[in-house]
């Protein structure tokens, strides 16, 4: 292996040396540790050091980096101490996430690490966020994301490198090209000569770069890094290199022919790199036995700190209050006179001030600046706040949930609006298993509202008019909101958006025209898990959100002898069960109306919870009326089946007659 010193120091370079030796000794001892029982899982970066530790030190300390699971250089490099990592790895409470996540399932913003998920892709469109919000503030950095050569066939490498093109993000998006995705060799994963030909497809710089060559990484990436400061792109950069170990321990290696085990054996990182220094008098035999021993004591050191650490005492309380940044709500009320406006305005109006009030705020979505959006709700908000924080996106719902997700790791907040909720199932995967888990995993926040324009009634079809909230009420970590009036739209959209933790807002699209109230012109917030009762009656509680409490209204209205309690719940999560209980204790009986289909909404959930805690109360089986069982028809006679507004009234009386 050709190493090209220039102008690099003896001090320098043997820093690089110290730095690739210490993750190899680790992970020969957590080999050791994982043959013993005492560790459960080990995915082995051997033979890859050298991509780790040259990123990491061609980086500025204050730059973000995002590795993957074979990068330990990355974390030892950035200098965290070993008893951390050692009780990350051990499940203990000084660990990162205190236990609830294993090996590299974390980050640290002291050290500017965020840690992969194992679906691998979505942290590509992190790294845009992140990207983004230094170029939002000035900071000429650069951010590192890894990737191996398997991950570039996810869909999300993809819009990652998409966005970070057409908005000229400062990311060098690095792919260690270790010759197998698992057992998968690279001629079943591609079918190209370099993954760094990807580049041109994107309009993109690319380099290939010898993964094992400590110099080579350390000198281009340097290069790379500092031209990017100067002048921001992303950069798509191939490491060779290779897999000495199994994907993971338990794996092997037996689908790896021998002779390419001992070509690759002999490129070496460590072992060529001390070869040199030697050669080059910079070190000498007892300098590196000296280090050696010097590691060697670091690492028993810091796992005797691991192994006498108590194991940790599964604690409810904290488990629950984790799950969600500590918000604290402050409630801004209104002074000024009110306007008769609609739905749709309500919207807008609290978007625009809270865009004034937070100047890091930033909305993405399809069509949104100039546009103004699918329904016009962002128009006329690029002359005011400017292409920088009102941001048209390509069509990759993933990529984009992910940037949301970069910003708020930034420490910016932002909007994103889903064109049609629907849609959002093409943005899925980071929104249940990045926005949701971050902040109970290693306690990032999400600072993301994510705005889902819903439902029927309009004649859009099976794939622009779902009322798909049930996905998200059963994932914790997530808050879920439905209004129903222009009033709550507004002042709860405000919450969402001060809310520091990840909020689904839903805004249903037969709303947004139709409905007219009287709206205060000042800025004001409504509080999460309230609900608004609108009627009071004594026979019968009715319970609902969206477009079906107008249904209700209706049906009442059109029978002025039933007496009803009528719950808007305005938030499904968290949900108002003081207010529900309370009402079904006083009625006996309780009809809950959505517009979802039936099977495993949350109309189920409130029925189980009134069953759980009201039983004694009933007079009848809790009664729900929904949606029948099919995706939703197009043709105005089909949907007026479909959905559940004609049913409702026969679904009341008969409960009423039980």
């Amino acid at each position: 292996m050709e190493y090209v010193v220039n102008k690099l120091d003896k001090t320098l370079l043997i820093e690089l040396y110290k730095n690739l030796l210490k993750p190899r000794m680790i992970e020969e001892k957590m080999l050791v540790l994982l043959r013993q029982g005492k560790i459960s899982k080990w995915f082995s970066g051997i033979g890859q050091e050298a991509i780790s530790v040259g990123i990491t030190m061609a980086m500025d300390k204050e730059e973000y980096i995002l590795p993957m699971h074979r990068n330990l250089g990355v974390f030892t490099t950035r200098k965290i101490p070993l008893y951390r990592l050692f009780s990350q790895w051990q499940g203990k409470a000084t660990g990162f996430t205190k236990g609830r996540d294993r090996s590299f399932h974390f980050g640290t913003q002291q050290y500017k690490i965020v840690g992969m998920i194992s679906h691998l892709g979505p942290q590509l469109g992190v790294a845009d966020g992140i990207a983004l919000a230094s170029r939002l503030k000035n900071k000429n950095s650069v951010t590192a994301v890894f990737t191996g050569e398997g991950g570039t066939s996810e869909g999300d490498f993809h819009e990652a490198l998409n966005i970070a093109s057409v908005w000229q993000l400062p990311v060098l998006f690095c792919i260690e090209n270790n010759g197998y995705g698992l057992s998968t060799p690279t001629s079943e994963q591609y079918n190209c000569k370099d993954l760094a030909d990807r580049g041109l497809g994107y309009g993109m710089e690319s380099h290939i770069i010898n993964g094992n060559n400590i110099l080579e990484v350390y000198t281009k990436v340097s290069e790379i890094a500092k031209s990017v400061r100067e002048n921001s792109r992303p950069v798509l950069i191939e490491f060779k290199t290779f897999r000495m170990r199994g994907h993971e321990e338990a794996s092997g290696t037996k689908y790896v022919p021998d002779e390419l085990m001992n070509e690759w054996g002999k490129k070496d990182p460590i072992l060529n790199y001390e070869d040199f220094l030697k050669q080059k008098g910079f070190i000498n035999d007892e300098d590196i036995h000296a280090l050696k021993e010097s590691i060697t004591h670091e690492i028993e050191e810091h796992l005797k700190v691991t192994f006498d650490e108590e194991d940790i005492i599964p604690n409810e309380t904290d488990e629950l209050n984790d799950l969600f940044q500590d918000f604290k709500y402050q409630e801004v009320k209104y002074n000024t006179e009110t306007n008769e406006i609609r739905f749709i305005d309500a919207i807008s109006e609290s978007l625009k001030q809270s865009m004034e009030l937070y100047n890091d705020l930033v909305i993405i979505g399809q069509d949104i600046a100039e546009y103004g959006g699918a329904f016009k709700i962002t128009e006329g908000f690029v002359e005011q706040f400017g292409k920088d924080r009102v941001r048209n996106t390509p069509i990759c719902e993933s990529g984009i949930v992910e940037t949301a997700m970069g910003l708020s790791i930034a420490g910016m907040k932002s909007v994103v609006e889903m064109q049609f909720a629907d849609f959002v199932s093409s943005g899925f995967n980071p929104i249940v298993n990045y926005l949701a888990k971050s902040h109970y995993r290693w306690g990032q926040n999400a600072d993301v509202v994510i705005r889902m324009p819903c439902g029927g009634g309009v004649g859009a079809g099976p794939f622009h008019s779902q009322t798909n909230e049930a996905w998200f009420t059963k994932t914790p970590g997530l808050k879920v909101v439905y209004p129903a009036f222009p009033y709550d739209a507004k002042g709860l959209l405000a919450t969402a958006i001060n809310d520091p933790n990840p909020v689904l807002f839903f805004e249903h699209k037969a709303l947004y025209r139709s409905i007219r109230q009287e709206v205060p012109e000042d800025y004001y917030t409504l509080p999460f898990g309230k609900a608004s009762t609108i009627k009071r009656g004594t026979q019968v509680t009715v319970i609902s959100f969206g477009a079906t409490v107008h249904w209700a209204l209706e049906t009442l209205d059109k029978n002025p002898s039933v007496s009803a309690d009528l719950i808007d719940l305005r938030t499904l999560q968290p949900l108002d069960t003081e207010t529900i209980y309370a009402s079904v204790k006083k009625t006996g009986k309780v009809i809950i109306l959505q517009e979802d289909s039936l099977f495993g909404g949350i109309s189920s959930d409130i029925s189980a919870l009134i069953m759980e805690n009201c039983f004694e109360f009933l007079d009848a089986p809790v009664k729900r009326v929904a949606s029948i069982e099919t995706p939703i028809p197009f043709a105005s006679q089909l949907e007026q089946q479909y959905l559940p507004k004609n049913r409702f009234e026969n679904a009341l009386l008969e409960l009423l007659a039980f």
